[in-house]
């Protein structure tokens, strides 16, 4: 009897069955994370921002009234990056952030958001949301919270 191809076999034109289910989960996270990238990316393009600078901002409007250190950015990513400085220098070159030398210590680089930076949040708030909705749409309130309890567990378990 032949077996059904799973939806991300198919969907990645995959012939053969993955060696095991931990793989194909594992392809099918990777995927999915993919997807919601370039969707987030697509909407982001046209503003002149991408999604690590949109991450950056998010992180800076958090952490309002404070300014955060430079490496602490760079922890709070949600992506990796070495290059948190060249993403600083891009979002202050266009307005949206700010950096300055911590007095007490010289060697600290202290960032914040602008006023333009925060407007430009207010105005793709909502829009970003929508972009999530049509995402994760297709959840319960039940499957979202055991979703982001299994995506815990996962990273847990990760180096």
């Amino acid at each position: 009897m032949r077996r059904t191809p799973s939806a991300i076999e198919r969907e990645i034109k995959q012939t053969r069955p993955f060696p095991s289910q931990r793989q194909e989960a594992a392809v099918a996270l990777m995927r999915t994370a993919d997807t919601l990238r370039h969707t987030l990316a697509q909407f982001l393009e046209p503003l002149g921002i991408t999604a690590q600078q949109y991450n950056v901002l998010r992180i800076l409007r958090g952490a309002r009234p404070e300014r955060l250190p430079t490496l602490e950015i760079a922890e709070r990513m949600i992506e990796r990056t070495p290059g948190i400085t060249r993403l600083l220098d891009r979002l202050e070159a266009k307005r949206l952030a700010h950096r300055e030398r911590s007095a007490p210590d010289r060697r600290q680089v202290l960032c914040g958001i602008t006023p333009a930076g925060l407007e430009l949040l207010r105005r793709i708030d909502g829009t970003v949301n929508e972009v999530e909705v049509r995402s994760l749409g297709r959840l319960t309130d039940e499957q979202t919270r055991q979703l982001i309890r299994l995506l815990d567990l996962i990273r847990e378990g990760t180096p």
